[in-house]
């Protein structure tokens, strides 16, 4: 099969080339899915888990990407609750070879079913994305109706997403981002824009809950927002500031199948609009993966040539 791999680490994304692997092996629990559209993130090739296994092993040549949606084609030893033949979208384990592949080895439970109407490309843009947006905003942060959130990166694929949850749970929402965005993020939900480029951070308020994707100095300045009894809550790293009363969290997201389940039903009501950027065949998957490279959406890598379903699709 046909896949992109990484062999050096100190080679960064010009490591990235389309190569011929060995078809996987299924194990225990496991089924092969095979790979119709993958999603990836940009930063993966500085984690751990893309050179080494659990055990700290090397694990070179690597597969990357973690988001697939494509179609079962075997299950391992004592595999439940799947079948031969069935679509599926998820994620891949972080210390095992990805998605940027034909076929790829995922444990059944990180994979969820993909109705029929739902196309694959705009499947493989969700488990990241809306994942991270819930567990962050409702398993972390605990939000509830009738409070305040900021969102940065609320233009992005996880910001997008986190805007519309929170729109939708009650909440008044904050979006941040370029001056660009405006329309876009408001066009999702938010009650309120800020330019993290013209105006003031501090403008945006107390918040009872901060959803930071960019790190760095925002996330710093971001303590100060949290309100006594709210949360900072951030996928960039762990936060050097912390609220003076409040909480600052760092997480790294986990599958869960039913919610995955339930952001697929929310795609097909049309309670959720998905950010999509580029579609690109496997063979520019390491173009894609370019350091400062700004596209609006989530990057999708068409792996397999399968036709798109007659519901929610590209660019809905």
């Amino acid at each position: 099969m046909q896949a992109i791999t990484v062999r050096d680490r100190d080679a960064g994304v010009g490591g990235l080339a389309l190569t011929d692997l060995p078809y996987p092996h299924a194990a225990e629990n496991d089924v092969i899915v095979r790979v119709h559209a993958a999603g990836f993130t940009p930063g993966e090739l500085d984690w751990p888990g893309t050179w080494t296994d659990r055990a700290g092993r090397d694990r070179t040549p690597s597969v990357p990407g973690h988001e697939l949606s494509g179609v079962v084609v075997e299950l391992g030893y004592g595999t439940t609750g799947l079948t031969v033949g069935q679509r599926v979208f998820g994620l891949a384990d972080w210390t095992r070879d990805g998605s940027l592949a034909e076929y790829t080895a995922v444990e059944a439970r990180n994979l969820a079913p993909l109705p029929a109407d739902v196309d694959h490309t705009v499947a493989a843009a969700l488990p990241i994305s809306g994942l991270t947006a819930w567990q962050g905003l409702f398993d972390h942060a605990r939000l509830t109706t009738g409070q305040t959130v900021v969102v940065h990166g609320a233009a992005g694929a996880v910001g997008s997403i986190a805007v519309q949850l929170a729109h939708e749970a009650g909440a008044r929402v904050i979006g941040t981002g370029r001056g660009a965005d405006r329309d876009t993020v408001l066009g999702l939900g938010a009650d309120a824009f800020l330019d993290l480029q013209a105006d003031r951070l501090e403008d945006a308020g107390e918040a009872d809950v901060v959803f930071d994707v960019i790190g760095g100095e925002i996330l710093d300045r971001s303590a100060a927002l949290v309100r006594a009894g709210g949360t900072l809550v951030t996928i960039a790293g762990p936060p050097t500031a912390r609220p003076e009363n409040g909480r600052a969290v760092f997480f790294v997201v986990e599958p869960d199948r039913v919610r995955l389940a339930d952001l697929a039903q929310r795609l097909r009501d049309g309670r959720l609009r998905l950010v999509l950027g580029p579609v690109r065949p496997l063979s520019e998957a390491p173009a894609a993966f370019a350091p400062g490279r700004r596209v609006r959406g989530k990057t999708i890598i068409r792996v397999g040539a399968a036709p798109e379903a007659p519901g929610v699709r590209p660019g809905r």
